[in-house]
Order: structure tokens, then sequence, then C-alpha cells
């Protein structure tokens, strides 16, 4: 999201999520066209949204389709990539407005496009912070909090995440607009112009990443402390509970760390840019930030993947499927010629389908494996 004035001064031309206040009095137009702003940018920009949609739709259908109950981490997660998911259909448009150096899709759209994309910026903050908390009450108050982790619960927390957000980016419903002068989308400040944008950075900084940031850090040290105070006193029979504790502690702590990473540049610059002016040859530095915001939505579901045993599992379910319809097209194929008959076409196509029988067979193995386990287990506690 981006706090600006109307600027014609302003030589970059871009989608607001950053718009900052440089030196130069002129934007430039030399007639060479959009030059590394209206052709590299926006194709970053779409590998950057394909990933990030790919990714994040991998993880909703996970979370619902091959997820084991409705827990309470599973819900938080599926509201994270929701709003990743959201987050990434503003760069089409950004990319557009790069390329044409205009907004062409009209004062409504520019006005939607902002607000959503605002408030799935500051959504996917409040979640984290929900989620850090949510693993400070699991690990430090187990028994306490169990009336309060439920999942129902965590609905009502989703619901009240989002409407927090739309409440933070209401100055952006109300002041998007598209700029008279460039025809770029952007939020125009009323007057006095400077006193609205410096007081709107402020206010969206410390409400959407630094006071977040402070109570995800406080829960984390609480909960290294709980960890490290209880080490001793954790027995036998709840050390596999206490480790998947920390594996689901683990995953939040670098999902927080990615996110800081991606979004305190953006942050930062917008805080600098109230202070000085930033020179032209910044211009690189601010496709930067906007170009590492973006990417924090493509991040997660990685972290996710490598991070989380029931996505790994959710991974592997999904990945059976896949194989086992794979399978059944390659088993509908025409009868194999008569003995003494058989062509190298034939053998080929035939080992295809010995192949993917073995893959899907290797595929599935732990699962099986599993259930075996699981039940020789049973029989054995009937004894």
């Amino acid at each position: 999201m981006e706090a600006a004035v109307e600027n014609t001064s302003a030589p970059f031309q871009d989608f607001p999520l950053l718009q900052l206040n440089v030196t130069n009095t002129t934007a430039p137009d030399d007639g060479s066209g959009p030059g590394i702003g209206g052709v590299l940018i926006p194709l970053i920009y779409v590998i950057v949204c394909v990933i990030g949609l790919g990714g994040n739709t991998l993880v909703i259908h996970i979370v619902l389709h091959h997820s084991k109950m409705e827990s309470v981490t599973n819900i938080y997660i599926l509201n994270l990539a929701i709003a990743d998911e959201l987050f990434m259909l503003g760069l089409p448009f950004l990319a557009v407005q790069n390329s044409l150096q205009m907004w062409p899709f009209g004062s409504f759209m520019c006005r939607l496009v902002m607000t959503v994309d605002s408030i799935n910026q500051f959504t996917s903050i409040f979640c984290l912070t929900v989620m850090s908390v949510d693993r400070y009450l699991a690990v430090g108050h187990p028994v306490r909090s169990a009336r309060w982790r439920r999942p129902r619960i965590a609905k009502v927390v989703n619901g009240t995440v989002w409407a927090l957000s739309f409440l933070v980016v209401l100055p952006v419903v109300v002041f998007a607009n598209i700029q008279k002068t460039g025809g770029n989308c952007n939020i125009l400040w009323p007057a006095p112009a400077k006193v609205w944008r410096a007081a709107f950075i402020v206010y969206t900084s410390t409400v959407g990443f630094l006071c977040p940031l402070l109570i995800i850090c406080l829960c984390y040290v609480l909960i290294v402390f709980k960890v490290r105070s209880s080490a001793k006193k954790v027995h036998t029979a709840s050390t596999k509970r206490r480790k998947s504790e920390r594996k689901v502690t683990r995953m939040v702590v670098i999902v927080v760390a990615v996110f800081v990473l991606c979004w305190l540049p953006f942050y930062a610059l917008n805080v600098l840019n109230l202070l000085v002016a930033l020179p032209p040859e910044y211009q690189g530095l601010y496709y930067f930030v906007v170009v590492l915001g973006y990417a924090n939505s493509c991040a997660n579901p990685v972290v996710y993947g490598f991070m989380s045993d029931n996505f790994k599992r959710g991974f592997r379910k999904a990945l059976c499927r896949a194989t086992r319809k794979v399978e059944d097209h390659h088993a509908i194929q025409p009868q194999p010629p008569k003995e003494g008959e058989m062509t190298n076409q034939t053998r080929e196509n035939l080992f295809g389908q010995l192949h993917w029988r073995s893959f899907n067979l290797h595929c599935c193995f732990v699962t099986k494996e599993a259930a075996s386990e699981s039940r020789k287990n049973v029989r054995l506690g009937r004894h």
C-alpha cells in the first residue's frame, strides 16, 4: 500500500504501494518509451504473481481437502493463504500500469484494487500476529487455553482480523483515485496534503507493522523461556507432543522472519521519505522494495512445505491422487498386438504403464505402511 499525494514531479509511474518524494522537478519524457519500468518490472511482477497464485492455491487446496482435522492452526494458515492469494491479484494491474505508464481501468477499479491490496497487506501481518499469540497459548498454557483454542473461535478471530484491516485502510477507500496529471492510480490527499501523507505513513507503520511486530517478538520470547524452564519437567509420554509443538512454533517463527525481511524495507523507505527527498538514482531501490513486499506472499507456501509435517503429508496425498489420475489415463490404451506382433512403440507404452504404477505405489507406500502399523497397534492394545 502506498501513502502519496498527487505529485507531478515523481519520476516513477507505478501502482500505489509506495510513491517516493524525489528531488527532481519534472517527470522524464524523452520519448524513449517505458524503459525498465515498463518492460522488465512488469515481467517480474507477472512472474511473482504466477508463483504466488500457484503456491497459495496449493496451500488452500491442501488445507481444505487433505488435512486430517479442522485444527486451529490450519484455520489460521488458511486465512493467511487467502489473504496472500487476494494480494497477488493486484499485481496484473500493477504490471499494466507500469507498461502503459497510466491507469486504464477507470476510477472505480482504481479504488477497488487499492482497497483490496491494502486490506490484504494488513490482514497478513494481523494474521501472523494472531498465529504467534496462538502458539504462545498452546505452548505456555496448553490446559487453560484449550477452551479458547477451538475452530469456531478461530473463525471468529479471522473475521475480526478482516474487519480490523478494513478499518485501518479506510483512508485508502475514501481518497484513492486517478491522478489528473499523469493518469496514475494513487491516493489523492486533501489539503494540507503533506500533513495527511505524513500522518498516514506514521499511522500505518505503527498500527500495521511496529505494534504487531512487538507483540510477535514478545510471544516468542515468552515461548523460549517457557520451553527452557519446562524442558526438565517433560515426561516421556508427552515428549512427542512437545516435539510437535516445537515444529509448529519453528514454522511460524520462520514465516514471521520472512515477513519482516520482506516488509521492513518498505516501511523504512516510507519513513525515510518523510525526512529526506530521495534522488532519482533510487529508482532501482523503489522497485526492489515493492517487489519484495509482494514476494512475501510467495514465500509462505514454501515455508509451509519445508517446515510442516502436516503439509508434507498433504503434498504427498495430492501427489498420489495426481499420479493415480495419470495412471488411469495411461491405462486406457489400445490393446497390444497378438503374440509375435509386439512393436517397439507397444513395448514403450507398456513400460510407461508399469512405470506409473510403480511410481504410484512408491508414492502411497508410506501411507499404506502407516495404516498397517496402526492396525497392528490396535490389535496389540486389545490384548
